[in-house]
């Protein structure tokens, strides 16, 4: 083993090794060892770091600085004395290595002998400590952070001194002590505390008059300099000495060292609220919470901490009360509560101090023997509790910090904490287990409806109670808050209630109440005004967000601000509730929340810049879109796009061999949210988005097979595009609506609306968008049976494509048409050629979707060529890739037709194979198709060919 390394922080920074000092380099690499030191065996940030030895201004440099001290320090120190730990260092400390570490621990022991009456001892303790003090903490090291840190090491320096005179007071020292308070009030002149001791010094050693005078400095000084009056307790003092308190001369009697010290009594707090009565479900999550009190004995063998958070109104803390009782036999010690007040709209939060006061009392401390200095009172804390089995229930805390100097240190203790945020920082630094909880299930609700209505009253009308539970998003509070309502109108059917409840408008209204506490939008302002200014913004703007989520990119794209700064303020408003990150990257808002999201934002933000925002949205949504489209369909006749606004952030999909199938994954994903916005287009008067919008869905839906929805968007855009009276929009629209109108077996209709796209874009003369209607129409009349008209339109899509396509994808799209138009007319040989020609132009461009569409022509010219094992080897070249791509009714199509052939060739089971796996794919789509596919099958089984 090495030499041990030992360290000061309280005077100069300095570092030993064994009894030889150690040269610790330069100021910046001595102050980050200071920094590590600093956090007393605490992990610390790069990020810290760096801002502490560089400021807000830091270089760009700073991180790779950064990292060379920390090299030097460790080749200096020796490689395990600075550990990596997440995203940052740390350096294990104790009282044997490092001055504050041990300064601390003499205070805490200190802080236990006068807990014991021991003040002799406490004396001794704290005259150690303060002897570690070599001068001004932290001197040599420069900087903001630094001086920060020794104003803190200033105040635990002055606070065990504080400590130390009084119990130096009560061992009746006073005339020791004066001498050296007059120095220290000198030094400190606004402290009023230090002055109420030297009068009472002054007072003890037979000089009232100088006490007098003391108090008289004071308050002069305080006038002249702050145009205040002296505090209470120095007034206190200075009317004592004024009438003379016989109990100012009298300093409390030290515990003789010879007598065995009495164990002090306890009081044993039971402070538990009362548990709610009708409390329903939750049963996962109590089991979660019960599983931390494991233990060979029954009892939690270490400190447990759960951490119950959740949206405002959830049900937290009914929820820690009612599981606190499920155990509070367990902890005989006692069991504490305390209201942190994190949120309360009407003071401020309770402080760690204030927290720590209220327990040391609750067990039967005396408010007056308490420590000052923070420090001190959690280690008095942590000393009452030793060897106990305590439960403490803190609710509704704000953040971690508020948290943490109430942990115990005890392993019989138990922490079970509220907070609407999710204090990651106790969970990631302090072991704290997560407990989320979300709303109630439908049955959950139902239940707790039940229970405060009466189980007759719900169950005589079903339906409406769905329906309260629906319009009160299965929130408890806002499900209380009804069932008050129905309680206080008992004459009135459920159905009344429901309906006050459906009007989205007023639903918060219906929700409130006067007590704030049982407001849901009273509720809610407490976690919003929590909020900085910049994600309040975000959480109104999210109201006009179209879908039922978002992605960050979207989100930036609303507020208009950056992705990283974005993902700040997303966090911010997961971390208090206000926003869920369902899966990752996306985020969704409870429907009540939105409500009141949407009721802040018309109050708040102007007109303009709601409408703003919006387009932002749409922008967003459009350009994604339209960049998904170009690389999920790439020869699809493109549309022109207004720019984007300023601030939008649309996805891109660089090229690669993933492309596609990023874009695929983009449309499915985003499929809700882009239905949403055309309504939300539509609805706002946006006409150019609003069939612009469906015409980049358009294709998605088709190659999905949502004809339905397809069909629902155009009927939109269509209105919007006459508005705009643009008849190339028009077209488009009409083409999408033949799109949809062909698979749900209006064929004739869906000519219609191809043909009338081929007038329009033949007026506006777009050759190649008149070129894919002729090939759509090709298509059309095959259904209709039309094969010359087919094959006609066709042959003019191939005409007008070889005039502008220069033997590219859309001209093998156009040849492909052909042949297949060629083999249903038996033309079999020139359905080969014109498939073979137009596989050779796919392939070297890449485009697996129209190779797919050519494989299954060429499989059904094989077929009539009676060239069976081509024909399958075609089928199966076309289905591998119409999987790859995703087009269901395609694959399913192509199965049909391989089933044919095995049928051909005499291959029984392969057919009925191939027809199984169509019929499958029929029914997911519920295409009307699968009727004659399972004829087919029946057909197989009842009455099989003779081979």
């Amino acid at each position: 083993m090495g030499e041990q390394l030992r360290f000061a922080v309280l005077g100069p920074v300095r570092g030993w090794r064994g009894p030889d000092e150690v040269d610790l380099g330069p100021p910046k690499q001595r102050a980050v060892l200071a920094i590590l030191l600093l956090g007393e065996g605490a992990q610390v940030s790069v990020q810290t770091l760096v801002d502490a030895i560089w400021g807000t201004e830091s270089p760009g440099s700073a991180l790779s600085s950064l990292r060379t001290y920390v090299y030097r320090l460790r080749q200096l120190l020796g490689a395990p004395a600075i550990l990596s730990v997440g995203d940052g260092y740390q350096m294990s400390t104790c009282p044997d290595s490092l001055d504050l570490t041990a300064f601390r621990h003499l205070v805490g022991r200190a802080e236990q002998a006068r807990c014991d009456n021991d003040g002799k001892t406490a004396a001794r303790y704290l005259n150690d400590a303060l002897a570690h003090w070599q001068g001004t903490a932290l001197t040599g090291i420069r900087g903001e952070y630094a001086q920060a840190q020794r104003d803190r090491l200033e105040r635990l320096r002055l606070s065990a001194m504080e400590a130390s005179f009084a119990v130096r007071l009560d061992l009746g020292e006073h005339t020791d002590i004066a001498r050296e308070l007059a120095s220290l009030v000198a030094e400190h002149p606004m402290d009023e505390r230090f002055r109420e001791m030297l009068m009472l010094a002054l007072y003890r050693s037979g000089r009232q008059a100088e006490a007098l005078m003391t108090y008289g400095e004071a308050r002069s000084l305080l006038a002249d300099e702050l145009g205040i009056d002296p505090g209470p307790e120095l007034r206190a003092m200075y009317e004592r000495i004024l009438r003379a308190d016989v109990a100012l001369t009298t300093p409390p009697a030290p515990t003789p060292p010879h007598q065995p010290k009495q164990a002090p009594r306890h009081a044993t707090p039971a402070q538990l609220p009362a548990d709610l009565p009708a409390f329903v479900g939750r049963a996962a999550e109590l089991a979660q919470v019960d599983m931390m009190l494991d233990g060979d004995d029954g009892l939690p063998a270490h400190v447990g901490v759960a951490v119950i958070s959740g949206m405002a109104g959830v049900g937290k803390s009914t929820f820690a009360v009612h599981w606190a009782h499920r155990v509070a036999s367990r902890f005989p010690d006692g069991q504490l509560y305390i209201n942190l007040r994190g949120f309360d709209p009407a003071g401020l939060p309770v402080s760690p101090d204030r927290a720590l006061r209220t327990v040391l009392e609750s067990f039967g401390t005396e408010p007056i023997s308490l420590p000052q200095d923070a420090d001190a009172l959690a280690a008095c804390y942590r000393t009452q509790l030793a060897g106990r089995q305590v439960l403490l229930l803190l609710d509704n805390a704000r953040d971690a910090q508020q948290v943490r100097p109430l942990l115990p240190a005890n392993p019989g203790c138990m922490v079970i904490v509220t907070s609407r945020n999710r204090l990651s920082s106790l969970i990631a630094t302090d072991g704290a287990r997560p407990v989320h909880l979300d709303v109630l299930t439908v049955t959950e609700g139902r239940d707790f409806l039940a229970r405060r209505l009466s189980a007759n009253r719900a169950a005589a009308e079903p339906a409406a109670l769905d329906e309260i539970i629906e319009h009160c998003a299965r929130l408890p509070l806002a499900l209380s808050i009804a069932a008050a309502r129905a309680l206080a109108r008992s004459a009135f059917p459920l159905a009344t209630l429901a309906g006050e409840l459906g009007d989205g408008q007023s639903r918060l209204n219906t929700l409130s109440d006067r007590d704030a506490a049982a407001d849901v939008r009273a509720v809610f302002s407490w976690s919003y005004h929590a909020l900085t200014p910049a994600s309040a913004r975000l959480f109104r703007l999210i109201a006009l967000h179209p879908g039922p989520d978002t992605s960050l990119a979207a989100a930036a794209s609303l507020a208009g601000l950056t992705v990283p700064h974005t993902h700040q303020l997303l966090t911010e408003l997961t971390e208090a509730h206000l926003v869920d990150e369902s899966v990752p990257g996306r985020y969704a808002i409870h429907d009540l929340l939105r409500a009141y999201a949407d009721e802040l934002t018309h109050a708040t933000d102007a007109p303009d810049e709601q409408h703003a925002a919006r387009l932002r949205a749409l922008d967003h949504y459009l350009h994604s879109a339209h960049h998904a489209g170009r690389a999920y369909s790439p020869d699809r006749h493109a549309i022109a796009l207004p720019a984007p606004s300023q601030g939008v952030q649309a996805e891109e999909f660089p090229a690669g061999p993933e492309r596609a199938g990023s874009a695929a994954a983009w449309f499915d994903t985003e499929q809700a949210v882009l239905m949403a916005a055309i309504r939300t287009a539509a609805v706002h008067g946006c006409d150019t988005h609003t069939w612009q919008l469906a015409w980049a869905i358009g294709h998605h839906l088709d190659r999905k097979a949502h004809w339905h929805d397809l069909e629902a968007t155009q009927h939109m855009a269509m209105e919007a595009a006459k508005r705009l009276e643009d008849p190339c929009a028009q077209a488009h629209v009409h083409q999408n609506l033949a799109r949809a109108a062909a698979p749900l077996g209006r064929v004739e209709e869906a000519r219609n609306h191809m043909e009338r796209a081929v007038e329009l874009f033949t007026a506006a003369d777009e050759i190649s968008a008149c070129a894919d209607s002729h090939r759509a129409l090709s298509w059309v009349a095959e259904q209709q049976g039309d094969l010359e008209a087919a094959l006609s339109h066709a042959q003019q899509s191939l005409a007008r494509h070889r005039a502008t396509d220069e033997e590219g994808p859309r001209t093998a799209a156009a040849l492909n048409a052909v042949g297949w138009c060629h083999a249903l007319l038996g033309q079999h040989q020139q359905a080969l050629d014109h498939c073979q020609e137009a596989l050779a132009i796919a392939v070297v461009h890449h485009r697996p979707y129209l190779a797919a569409d050519i494989w299954d022509s060429i499989g059904l010219a094989q077929h009539h060529l009676g060239r069976h094992p081509e024909a399958v080897a075609g089928y199966e070249q076309a289905l591998a890739l119409y999987r790859t791509v995703g087009v269901p009714y395609a694959e399913a199509d192509t199965l049909r037709r391989l089933g044919d052939t095995h049928l051909s060739s005499g291959r029984l089971e392969q057919a009925r194979a191939a027809w199984t796996q169509a019929l499958a794919v029929l029914e997911r789509l519920d295409h009307a198709d699968k009727e004659a596919v399972r004829a087919q099958l029946k057909a197989l089984t009842t009455n099989p060919p003779c081979r």
